[in-house]
């Protein structure tokens, strides 16, 4: 039987608590699960496509059956590359759900040998959101509680270079 390999696509920028979240949660349900970090200049990242794949990594390490990948096209075309046939995403709100449905509706109409599977994070990862993460951590707030010791760490060493 072939392994079921779900993709999890996102800037992850940076990578918070509620996203360790759900790579656990998936790691469960799937064979092997890539946390695919998207370039995505356009949202003005902190941190470079290079830092957040390693962030990412150091944060997901203690699961053996997940990878951490950095990617640069279509999110469909990096599925082929990865032979998968499933994208994992997360849904917080009522207010994720409408373009997250979307976007799989999308998705299903070119591609419809791809699924989309969402789960929501743990109730104390609810409302963490990595663009809240990164605003706080700008304007000088604690996001202690939000990201691991170690992505704390390079997230003020990045904010106090700029």
């Amino acid at each position: 039987m072939k392994e079921t390999i779900a993709v999890y696509p996102g800037t992850f920028d940076p990578f918070t608590r509620g996203h360790e979240d759900l790579v656990r949660r998936a790691a469960i349900l799937f064979d092997r699960v890539v946390v695919a970090v998207a370039r995505s200049n356009s949202k003005n990242p902190i941190f470079s496509l290079e830092d957040r794949v390693d962030i990412a990594r150091d944060a997901v390490s203690a699961f053996p059956n997940v990878e951490v990948v950095g990617f640069d096209c279509l999110l469909m075309e990096f599925l082929k590359q990865q032979d998968a046939r499933v994208i994992l995403r997360g849904l917080r709100a009522v207010s994720d759900f409408e373009y997250e449905f979307q976007m799989a509706g999308m998705n299903r109409k070119l591609y419809p040998d791809v699924e989309t599977v969402f789960l929501t994070p743990g109730e104390e990862f609810m409302f963490i959101s990595a663009t809240m993460v990164r605003e706080i951590a700008r304007l000088g707030g604690d996001v202690s509680k939000f990201v691991q010791p170690r992505v704390l760490a390079r997230l003020q060493e990045r904010l106090k270079s700029k």
